[in-house]
């Protein structure tokens, strides 16, 4: 099995119980090993008080987005740390784009990137930096 054909099945079999990226409607636009592309509409339940996107979903998607990411190259990994900036808003009806970059990765630890863009749009919606670590499990049973 190739590195790319992996990347696939891992977060095909990923995305099979997560549950929470399912109610988010996350759709898996392109994967590679170390890279992903996620697409995620704007709905009325993910709004906060001020009908704008809420924080705790921006962060959901880009956490997603990098799970996707690092588990693809086929090693069980898991989140150490991460943070969000909020550079600009969404808001109902709207489409956005999360998209991963790798920074570093070593035998044990993954750091990356994932920015969150309105969809055709140049402006940053959210920037996300995560650290994993990972273990020497397989992430599935290939």
């Amino acid at each position: 099995m190739s590195e790319s054909e992996q990347a696939h099945l891992v977060v095909s079999k990923m995305m099979e119980t997560d549950f929470f990226s399912q109610w988010l409607g996350i759709e898996i636009m392109e994967v590679s090993p170390g890279f992903c592309r996620l697409r995620m509409v704007v709905r009325k339940e993910m709004l906060n008080g001020f009908g704008i996107l809420h924080g705790g979903i921006s962060f959901s998607l880009a956490d997603s987005c990098f799970a996707f990411a690092i588990n693809s190259k086929g090693m069980l990994s898991v989140s150490l740390q991460a943070s969000i900036s909020f550079p600009a808003t969404a808001v109902l009806g709207e489409v956005l784009v999360a998209e991963s970059k790798e920074l570093n990765l070593t035998k044990s630890s993954g750091l990356y990137d994932i920015e969150i863009k309105k969809e055709g749009k140049a402006e940053i919606v959210g920037l996300f930096r995560g650290v994993a670590h990972r273990t020497s499990r397989p992430a599935i049973g290939l």
